[in-house]
């Protein structure tokens, strides 16, 4: 893994202003979720994985400075689902939009 990308990946966690900003764009895909599974015709099933990914950087963000490697790992792991989220709208785009 070139140091840059380790770098960037293990690096001490932000804090809280940047957790508080990823917890907040999670609450906001829940919502929107939440109204489009009520009040729409179809759910987009999409910002399931995007609340997990943002709400996975959020807690990487929040831990103590000397969890670096956790912290790098939730960030991966936060990576992959999104990642995941594309390879799904790419291979089978009629399962992410789910209609009622």
């Amino acid at each position: 893994m070139p140091s840059r990308l380790r770098d960037a990946l293990f690096s001490e966690p932000s804090g809280r202003p940047a957790a508080a900003v990823m917890f907040a764009g999670s609450l906001a895909f829940a919502a929107l979720y939440a109204y489009n599974w009520i009040v729409g015709e179809s759910a987009f099933l999409g910002g399931l994985f995007m609340l997990v990914g943002s709400a996975l950087s959020g807690v990487a963000e929040s831990l103590p400075k000397d969890q670096r490697r956790v912290a790098g790992v939730l960030r991966i792991t936060a990576i992959l689902v999104l990642l995941s989220l594309l390879a799904v709208i790419v291979v089978a785009p009629e399962s992410v939009v789910n209609r009622r």
